[in-house]
């Protein structure tokens, strides 16, 4: 077995993303990102990211989604506030299937979070890496790096339908369903995506 595989910590934690590509199984390192992890299962139980989109897609680099608003200008934490990055030397963006947070500069995780289509070595120790894709949901997530692509912004855009937590490694956490921001439409989000590509790329 690759020591890609042998050198990750273990998971706890487990969600499965209903999606327009199929199931999307991911397990968590709430363990090494107890901050992430928290705040992503929070946002899964509160519904919030429910009918969201993938706005962003980089073929062989990431899909990236989480923002209620589709458009990468949007999205909160659980709390509110932006929370701080979290790294661990066991966890490198080395191959495909990694989830990661989306920040814009230093501890200012929100929502946003992405999927590796590749290995990404450039975001080691600039994005926390909190999950991983698992089983053959893999190849359920690589097609969103699939379709005609215009800039970053996809032609057809997938999207989360509904996500179920499976296992919750954190107690005492309840649902807080909040108001979403409305969608941005298609052609809005392709202005706003030209325009924004390099203020908004992964840190």
């Amino acid at each position: 077995m690759s020591n890609i595989y042998i050198q990750e910590p273990a998971t706890r934690g487990k969600v499965v993303l209903d999606t327009t590509v199929g199931d999307i199984e991911i397990e968590l390192f709430s363990k090494e990102c107890p901050l992430a992890c928290r705040n992503f299962l929070q946002l899964c139980m509160d519904g919030y990211y429910d009918g969201t989109v993938f706005y962003r897609v980089v073929p062989n680099f990431i899909a990236q989604g989480g923002d209620p608003t589709g458009t990468g200008e949007g999205g909160e934490s659980a709390t509110g506030a932006f929370f701080p990055d979290e790294f661990h030397t066991r966890l490198r963006f080395n191959r495909r299937g990694l989830v990661g947070m989306v920040n814009h500069g230093p501890n200012t995780n929100a929502s946003e979070f992405f999927f590796t289509l590749g290995s990404a070595p450039e975001l080691d120790k600039k994005n926390t890496l909190f999950g991983k894709v698992v089983g053959n949901t893999l190849f359920n997530m690589l097609k969103l790096g699939e379709g005609e692509i215009i800039g970053e912004t996809p032609v057809h855009k997938h999207k989360v339908i509904k996500a179920e937590i499976i296992s919750n490694p954190f107690d005492n956490m309840v649902s807080h369903p909040r108001a979403k921001p409305q969608m941005i439409d298609d052609d809005e989000t392709n202005k706003k995506s030209k325009e924004t590509v390099h203020a908004k790329a992964i840190k």
